[in-house]
């Protein structure tokens, strides 16, 4: 009986132990990417975003829509060993930040009135073609449609009340993502989320709407 008791014991202290593991990994990783210093420095006459965070490794994004550049790096890499790092993909960051500044996006940032109101002309004169060809292969009815020079959202759905809003800066990507947009805001008509429902919908309607989607990235 002692020797069965002294088991149970050393078994009990295990399971202790593990749980303390597993609550030490899960505040690790709830802490894992958090903030802890932002500064700037400059690398051959490049601006860099130097970002500290609880991460393992560096890694470079360069951001739209003006090309930024942003390193973020675990606490103990130094400003000279990220600017280093800078350095050996500079190749990589000026191609990338060529990309962008012909992108439709950084002209978008950069439109005046004039050109977004030619944007606004394209669009509305596209989007209720494009909904009275779906309305009823989809067996849905819009209700009212609006336009809006958008910074963060290509379209929205109000399904209470029909009223679709579409983005009037799709007039600088192809046609097949302005419509692209359409089917997805009229989907939201017969599934509010975006989740496998609305995915299904769209794979019915639209096979090919990640190809298309990919395109406004």
């Amino acid at each position: 009986m002692k020797g069965s008791g002294g088991e149970r014991g050393v078994a009990a202290g295990r399971e202790d132990a593990a749980r303390v593991e597993v609550l030490a990994r899960r505040r690790s990783a709830r802490g894992r990417g958090t903030v802890l210093g932002v500064s700037e420095i400059e690398v051959d006459g490049l601006p860099v975003r130097l970002v500290h965070k609880r991460v393992k490794n560096l890694n470079l994004r360069v951001k739209a829509p003006d090309g930024t550049v942003e390193v973020s790096a675990p606490p103990h890499v130094s400003a000279q060993s990220a600017a280093s790092f800078v350095r050996q993909k500079r190749a990589w960051i000026d191609a990338k930040r060529a990309d962008i500044a012909t992108s439709p996006r950084a002209e978008a940032a950069a439109a005046d009135p004039a050109q977004v109101a030619e944007w606004r002309a394209v669009v509305e004169a596209c989007v209720p073609v494009l909904v009275k060809a779906w309305e009823p292969i989809m067996g849905v009815k819009a209700g009212k449609l609006a336009y809006r020079n958008m910074t963060s959202r290509w379209g929205s759905c109000q399904p209470a009340t029909g009223r679709i809003c579409i983005n009037v800066r799709l007039a600088l990507y192809p046609p097949e993502c302005l419509e692209y947009v359409v089917v997805h805001e009229l989907c939201h008509l017969r599934e509010r989320g975006h989740g496998p429902r609305f995915q299904d919908l769209m794979d019915t309607y639209m096979p090919d709407w990640r190809e298309r989607r990919a395109k406004l990235r």
